[in-house]
């Protein structure tokens, strides 16, 4: 207590602590679904059969597994494939109820729902932030937050120079994924001409995609500390015309 500017972990209630648990299940899930995935495909290009990368290839394969009549299937490799099939099919289930559940849980708050207005910001991470940033306060400012997030660039200056580099990819990691691969759906959005955000248009003209998005996560991070602190809506125009 004797050092004044020590930052102190803001304390979760139990509805926060059991959303980031809702949100860590999910995590499992994805990854489990992604394994069971790439096996099936290696498995079954060991017989020579593959197809295209998407849903729609992996669907293709799995409808080869069901076919009791194609005789490229050995009989013992079939059985395997198969448990490995319904295991895939169990854990989308369990994602798609695990994502109703997310909904509902950044619906319930007055936080979520207004943070759901900000471009880029959806069910998943609005209710992440929540959960994850209880008070606001702790924060002195929107740059604090976005810090902690790891968005913010590594400072290498020195003799009065100014020297920025890439992001320092410190703090919570799972926000900061959250964060950009929603800014990277708005550039993709830009890229077609479909934005009302000419701030991203302009970036775009300068920068890669990937570059333009980190720096939109950077910019939605501050603006939802200040949503959050303020308790003020997402004001769209006068973003744009800042």
């Amino acid at each position: 207590m004797s050092r004044d500017t020590m930052r102190f972990v803001g304390a979760k209630s139990p509805d926060q602590q059991a959303t980031m648990m809702l949100h860590r299940v999910r995590k499992i899930l994805t990854r489990q679904r992604t394994q069971i995935s790439n096996a099936l495909r290696a498995h079954m290009a060991e017989f020579g059969i593959t197809a295209s990368i998407g849903r729609g290839g992996l669907e293709r394969l799995i409808a080869v597994i069901a076919d009791q009549e194609d005789a490229r299937l050995p009989e013992e490799a079939r059985a395997c494939l198969t448990v490995l099939s319904t295991q895939l099919k169990m854990i989308k289930e369990q994602i798609l109820d695990n994502d109703r559940r997310t909904l509902a849980d950044a619906r319930k708050t007055e936080a979520g729902r207004r943070l759901m207005k900000i471009p880029g910001i959806g069910p998943l991470p609005a209710s992440a932030i929540v959960a994850c940033v209880p008070d606001p306060t702790t924060f002195s400012n929107g740059r604090s937050l976005s810090a902690w997030i790891g968005l913010t660039p590594r400072q290498n200056s020195s003799g009065g120079k100014e020297r920025l580099g890439s992001i320092t990819k410190a703090g919570n990691t799972y926000l900061r994924e959250l964060l950009v691969v929603g800014a990277m759906a708005v550039v993709r959005r830009a890229e077609q001409g479909s934005t009302k955000r000419p701030w991203v248009a302009q970036l775009l003209e300068r920068k890669k995609p990937k570059v333009a998005a980190v720096a939109l996560a950077n910019k939605n991070a501050r603006i939802i500390w200040a949503m959050m602190a303020t308790g003020e809506p997402y004001r769209e125009t006068a973003l744009a015309a800042a």
